[in-house]
């Protein structure tokens, strides 16, 4: 087998120049990240082996963004190809990585590529006993698992771990796909996963909760008069941090975070899931801790919000 060539990591922090030659690539989970993934390592010249697709959706997902390629068992996958892409769950990973790697499925030279975000290469450590090479390529992004999401992976940052020597490998590959690699320490794959998750899927929440109160009261396009107000606030807090906190909590305005407490609450009472009273308070208790850390608040002032938002 042909694997890609290696060297060592640019100590300048710079992306190598290096590129993997043309691979077969075998791509375990067609969910929404492996199918566009594989469609993408496709467009950049390598071929697709077969896919790995086990519900009907994943399969419908499998023929769109990877037509023609055959959905096959995984160890036929991983026979057939030079790169492996594991877009599986995080919490699968362990367990099918160390059952194949026991089973001996495994040659010397494949790239084993994991999409998680959570887990570095120590998660693939089972397959260096086979003279395998891991790599983890997390990209930092939401997907959908339509052929759009190709455009979006244009300029994508994603987190890269790999050994010194293998790096630069792993970076080429997130080049090849239109993105940009960001190299995350092993230790550190907990804390960068818990930022993108926090950022990313609290925010669909708190979208959604908006839109929620919203609708309650009869506004029917509640994404047109959400969108250019969590937009700008989004550009603003990515451009100045705590420095774009703005609203009541920011403000101090007691009375008015009191006032939105019981609409809050009226709401619960009329059905509206509870949570959304809970987030408020949360989020509004976090928000008066941070204006109080950047002198935007005085401690007087936030105590008094603090026991409020505290009943």
């Amino acid at each position: 087998m042909t694997g890609p060539g290696t060297g060592r990591a640019d100590p300048s922090g710079s992306v190598p120049q290096q590129r993997p030659g043309r691979l077969g690539v075998g791509v375990i989970g067609a969910g929404k990240v492996g199918a566009v993934l594989g469609a993408a390592l496709r467009n950049a010249g390598h071929a697709v082996t077969g896919v790995h697709a086990v519900s009907e959706a994943s399969r419908t997902r499998a023929e769109s963004l990877l037509p023609e390629v055959p959905v096959l068992e995984i160890p036929e996958i991983l026979r057939r190809s030079e790169l492996v892409l594991f877009a599986v769950p995080d919490d699968a990973l362990p367990e099918l990585v160390g059952g194949l790697a026991e089973s001996g499925h495994f040659q010397a030279g494949h790239l084993v590529v994991h999409t998680s975000g959570r887990h570095g290469v120590s998660v693939l450590d089972p397959v260096r006993a086979a003279g395998a090479i891991p790599l983890a390529i997390h990209p930092a992004m939401s997907f959908t698992g339509l052929t759009l999401d190709l455009a979006r992976l244009q300029d994508c940052m994603f987190g890269v771990t790999a050994d010194a020597v293998v790096l630069p490998v792993a970076q080429a590959l997130v080049v090849e796909m239109g993105g940009e690699p960001a190299v995350i320490a092993e230790a550190d794959r907990g804390a960068y996963h818990a930022a993108l998750s926090h950022a990313s899927n609290h925010l669909v929440t708190l979208t959604s909760q908006a839109a929620q109160i919203l609708a309650s009261i009869g506004v029917e396009q509640t994404d047109r008069m959400l969108a250019p107000l969590m937009s700008a606030s989004l550009e603003n807090a990515l451009t100045s941090g705590d420095g774009a906190l703005t609203g009541p909590v920011a403000r101090g305005d007691v009375g008015t975070v009191r006032r939105h407490l019981e609409v809050l609450d009226g709401l619960a009472a009329e059905g509206i899931s509870a949570d959304v009273g809970q987030t408020y308070r949360a989020m509004a208790r976090a928000t008066a801790q941070r204006a109080l850390a950047r002198g935007a608040l005085s401690e007087a002032t936030v105590t008094e919000l603090l026991d409020l938002l505290s009943n």
